[in-house]
């Protein structure tokens, strides 16, 4: 019987816990409060049914308690003092522990005339009592008990407190409330039937149409066998505590949800914004900024490798791009670039790409959940521009030296140390000329062009062209580098903005799929 009830109870337990700080305290707070109460209830057993009396001064609550009893046990009259405390009439199999939760503090035994399942009959303070604290130990006793027998009269049947105050909250309660209308035996046939069609009328208003009136005087004794057999079937049949409790958590549900789990489902982080989001967040980060430095920093380090002398010479006049912007370094907390901080434009773009990310996302649902999605998306905000600068810092740009630079690094050593040996040799000739003694070292030629200045000429223009040659194939490495690194940097921004945005934003959509399905399951 009570397997169902747990589940219900699991459920709305999790969804209290999933809508902390996400829907109406008052509402999370209530729902906590049933889901403990409840808790406790089947704690306690539920062999026994709890019976309460409730009803406003005069109309013979306490009189029908003691017939109901059999025996005087609470004073009752015109003048008697209003009830102050709880009363309990227990029949059967109770267990103590069950009345010290309802606050029972006068307990009578009764006679165990039908055994069985076990009973408590409660006689509650009045609930237009012009005391308080009996107002609030009438509201109190009444969320816990399983069975609600409302006494009236004719005069106070349609009274205001009642039905606003009690009735109408509890719409749902039907199958676990009894209307009494006491003191019957002061109207006649018509009347009586005029009376209780009124208060049916006033009983569907408040969303109670099955709710059973029963007509009845305590005095005189009309109605109590009526009134009697339908609280031993309640008891007998050992369903009322379940109803209850499945009515208090179905209440509590429906009151949770509200609107924020209405029909609808959201539409997600679709490839399109998040493709903009990834393309604001690495212009923001200075991506572009790193792939330039990329492509300059492999033509320079070509230059140097395989360029003309002098070239290279020229090249380590100008400072490395990247080393300048502190990229390729080992990532950690305290690593950090000197990228050129985001332009206000930037940020702007950034944080716009952030908002709009959301607001797609959680197109479709209800309130609250497109501003809860909004402060998931945007709650690291902050550490954003941190967590980028890290990533593009320790990024592997793929900034491989080609082999070939090797080679070519060779040979433009061998054509220089030609150009070298040429030049040096035509100084020695020269000297050898000024002292007229160029007769002296043979002066051989190669297809009429003397080896020397061969060497000179061919070692300089073999080494321009060499460098020619280089610098267009470097202008292809490095465009080719900077694609690379690119890709590189923007799939570290990639795993930044879904650790950081995207990653916040899917957690609060399944977590409201999963609290919306825990309130599906309560509501049952």
């Amino acid at each position: 019987m009570t397997g169902d009830l747990d589940r219900r109870l699991a459920a709305l337990a999790r969804a209290a816990e999933l809508a902390r700080e996400r829907l109406g305290d008052a509402e999370v707070a209530a729902a906590s409060a049933v889901a403990a109460r409840a808790g406790a209830r089947l704690g306690l057993g539920m062999e026994t049914t709890v019976v309460a009396l409730a009803g406003p001064t005069g109309a013979g609550k306490s009189t029908l308690f003691n017939a109901l009893a059999g025996a005087e046990l609470t004073q009752s009259g015109v003048r008697r003092p209003t009830t102050s405390a709880v009363t309990a009439a227990v029949r059967g199999d109770v267990d103590p522990a069950l009345l010290d939760w309802l606050g029972a503090a006068a307990r009578h035994v009764l006679p165990d005339e039908e055994p069985g399942a076990g009973f408590v009959l409660l006689d509650l303070p009045d609930y237009d009592s012009v005391e308080e604290a009996n107002r609030r130990e009438v509201e109190r006793v009444i969320a816990l008990v399983d069975l609600l027998v409302w006494v009236v009269d004719p005069q106070k049947y349609a009274d205001a407190a009642l039905h606003d105050r009690y009735l109408r909250p509890l719409a749902g309660h039907g199958d676990v409330m009894v209307l009494v209308l006491n003191q019957a035996d002061r109207l006649d046939g018509p009347a009586l039937e005029a009376c209780r069609a009124d208060v049916g009328r006033l009983l569907a208003a408040d969303g109670l149409p099955r709710v059973p009136v029963v007509p009845v005087s305590a005095v005189e004794g009309a109605g109590l066998p009526e009134l009697r057999a339908m609280l031993r079937a309640r008891v007998a049949a050992r369903a009322a505590a379940v109803d209850r409790l499945r009515a208090d958590v179905r209440r509590a549900a429906v009151a949770l949800g509200g609107e924020a789990c209405a029909e609808g489902r959201a539409a997600g982080v679709r490839k399109a914004e998040r493709e903009r989001l990834v393309a604001a967040l690495a212009g923001a980060a200075g991506v572009p900024v790193v792939v330039g430095a990329v492509a300059r920093a492999h033509r320079r380090r070509g230059t140097l490798s395989a360029g003309w002398p002098v070239a290279r010479g020229l090249a380590r006049l100008r400072p490395d791009p990247l080393r300048r912007l502190r990229v390729e370094q080992d990532e950690g907390d305290d690593a950090h670039s000197s990228i050129p901080r985001a332009t206000p434009v930037q940020r702007a773009q950034a944080d716009s790409a952030v908002r709009k990310l959301a607001a797609a996302a959680s197109e479709g649902l209800a309130p609250p959940w497109p501003g809860l999605v909004r402060r998931a998306a945007t709650a690291s905000q902050e550490e954003l521009p941190a967590r980028l600068d890290r990533a593009v810092a320790g990024t592997d740009l793929g900034l491989r030296r080609p082999r070939w630079w090797i080679l070519a690094r060779g040979v433009q050593a061998l054509l220089a140390l030609a150009a070298a040996a040429g030049a040096l040799w035509l100084l020695v000739l020269v000297g050898l000329g000024f002292l007229q003694l160029e007769d002296v070292v043979p002066l051989p030629e190669v297809e009429g062009i003397a080896l020397p200045t061969l060497l000179l000429g061919g070692g300089l223009l073999l080494g321009l062209g060499l460098a020619i040659v280089a610098r267009w194939f470097n202008g292809i490495g490095a465009r080719r580098r900077a694609r690379v690194a690119e890709r590189a940097l923007r799939r570290r921004v990639e795993e930044v903005a879904e650790t950081l945005v995207v990653a916040p934003v899917e957690a609060e959509l399944a977590l409201r799929d999963e609290l919306c399905a825990e309130l599906r399951v309560a509501q049952r």
